[in-house]
């Protein structure tokens, strides 16, 4: 039975063109690979275990490295390339049920919009006025 951080090599082939090239004179050792690291950030997120508690033993790198490797893909946005790449081709296969979609769109600007911006209330604590 595979684990659920174990990636297949269906599933890395349509991953790893999206990943950022590693720079070819980076200085230090040499990296962990990406597959390895993508592993261990997928073991941290299903475990719940902290990035420093990452067991050595299990291959993936030392948690910093994984949680740095996170960090690099998500500033190149990797993760989004890749819901969608995963979504077109649940997409191709029918395997989404687009009954239960929803759209929200509390974050789309109104096609007249307002005149000006509104002056939102403060939520935060005021002080009391002085009675005397």
């Amino acid at each position: 039975m595979a684990r659920p951080w174990d990636v297949d090599d269906e599933l890395w082939a349509l991953i790893e063109p999206v990943l950022p090239p590693w720079p070819e004179k980076a200085p230090g050792p040499k990296p962990i690979p990406d597959r390895s690291c993508l592993q261990g950030i997928l073991f941290v997120l299903h475990t719940g275990i902290g990035w420093e508690d990452l067991p050595q033993e299990l291959g993936f790198g030392s948690g910093m490295t994984c949680w740095r490797r996170l960090e690099r893909w998500t500033e190149a946005g990797v993760f989004d390339q890749v819901h969608q790449i995963l979504l077109a081709r649940l997409n191709a296969v029918n395997r989404i049920d687009w009954t239960r979609a929803a759209v929200d769109g509390s974050h789309i600007d109104a096609k007249k919009g307002a005149p000006e911006p509104v002056r939102r209330r403060s939520t935060g604590v005021n002080r009391a006025r002085s009675i005397t």
